[in-house]
């Protein structure tokens, strides 16, 4: 069998990103489960479930923009506003969902770490968009 000429391997950035992706992916479905599963007992409050799904479904939905990041890289190149968006949405998602999961389950609030995720989150989405406006 051999390989067209046209074939060029995945960048590592894309690779990076699609595999956290993927991985993301999988931690909120693993969350989701572990959040509707758990006695009540486990969370720090009445509320906890609820931050605690609203961290997962945060998660999962950024699971999805990480993928894109990887194809857009593979599709477009490397551009320094998708890799920049890359490495805004997976440190935001990490420092937004591990905070207000951890609110949930604990009860004690990390300051000023989820609105830091929160707007990592926000300033990726605009570099995809700043990203979608460049030829």
């Amino acid at each position: 069998m051999s390989v067209s000429a046209s074939f060029s391997p995945v960048p590592r950035a894309a690779r990076l990103f699609l595999a956290s992706g993927g991985l993301l992916g999988l931690l909120s479905v693993a969350g989701g489960a572990l959040a509707a599963h758990l006695p009540d007992a486990m969370f720090a409050a009445p509320s906890g479930r609820t931050l605690a799904r609203e961290a997962v479904e945060m998660g999962m939905w950024h699971a999805p923009a990480l993928l894109a990041v990887g194809i857009l890289l593979c599709v477009r190149g490397r551009r320094v506003p998708l890799l920049l968006a890359g490495a805004a949405f997976a440190l935001g998602v990490v420092l937004f969902c591990g905070a207000v999961g951890w609110t949930g389950v604990t009860g004690q609030h990390l300051g000023p770490v989820a609105p830091s995720g929160g707007s990592l989150l926000m300033l990726a989405w605009l570099l995809m968009a700043v990203d979608g406006l460049r030829r």
